[in-house]
């Protein structure tokens, strides 16, 4: 079974998807996750951020705290991924110049 597209993952992304305001994602995600793993997740959007924004995996683990193993896996998704990394930094780009 796959499970990143089981019936509990796409109830899971459906959730997410109609969350309204920030303030009920970050209520949901602090109920659902531990304070690790919000770390966790946020260090990898950092450095997806710095990724894009063109620096080296040594200034990224520095700046981000995380080792160049993890900078590796999420350079491989933006790179070759399902594309979410990337839509989510082409519309943080987009936000930024409007």
């Amino acid at each position: 079974m796959d499970y990143l597209h089981s019936e509990a993952m796409d109830r899971l992304y459906g959730v997410i998807a109609s969350l309204r305001t920030e303030e009920e994602c970050a209520a949901f995600f602090e109920d659902l996750c531990t304070v690790r793993e919000l770390q966790d997740l946020s260090k990898r959007l950092d450095a997806a951020i710095l990724l894009d924004r063109g620096l080296n995996y040594q200034e990224i683990a520095e700046r981000a705290g995380i080792s160049t193993a993890t900078i590796s896996r999420v350079n491989k998704n933006v790179r070759y991924g399902c594309g979410g990394f990337r839509a989510v930094l082409d519309r943080m780009h987009t936000e930024v110049e409007t």
